[in-house]
C-alpha cells in the first residue's frame, strides 16, 4: 500500500504531471525540464526525486547528461496502468505544443547556462 501512496502522492501535483507528459515524447535532461517548466534546478530535482521514488520514472547517465524516462517496464501493472490513463489523458495537449518548441532547442546551450 505504501508504493500506491506513493504514486498518487508524486502524481498529485501539476508540475510532476507535466513532466510525465513531456517523458511520454522523449529523454530530457534536468535543464530541459527546467527550462519546459521555468522553475529552479532545485525544485526540478526534487520533483524527479519524488517520481522516480514513486517508480513512475527512471534516469540514466549518458555521458555528461543524466536523462530521465518514464520507467521501462513500470515496477507493477498498477504504474503501468496509471501511465496508460495518463497518456489517454488530452488535457494536457498545451505540453505536447509546447514540447514541440523544446524539440529545436539545443541542451548544450540550455544546460551552459
Amino acid at each position: 500500500m505504501d508504493n500506491t501512496v506513493k504514486v498518487f502522492k508524486a502524481l498529485g501535483d501539476k508540475n510532476r504531471l507535466k513532466i510525465i507528459k513531456m517523458l511520454e515524447t522523449k529523454e530530457l535532461c534536468l535543464c530541459e525540464i527546467r527550462c519546459f517548466l521555468k522553475l529552479a534546478n532545485s525544485t526540478v530535482s526534487k520533483h524527479l526525486s519524488i517520481l522516480r521514488d514513486a517508480g513512475l520514472i527512471e534516469d540514466k547517465k549518458d555521458g555528461k547528461w543524466v536523462n530521465f524516462k518514464l520507467a521501462e517496464p513500470p515496477k507493477d501493472s498498477f504504474i503501468e496502468n496509471i501511465l496508460s490513463l495518463i497518456k489517454e489523458k488530452n488535457e494536457f495537449d498545451e505540453i505536447k505544443i509546447e514540447m514541440e518548441k523544446l524539440n529545436s532547442i539545443d541542451r548544450n546551450i540550455i544546460c551552459s547556462k
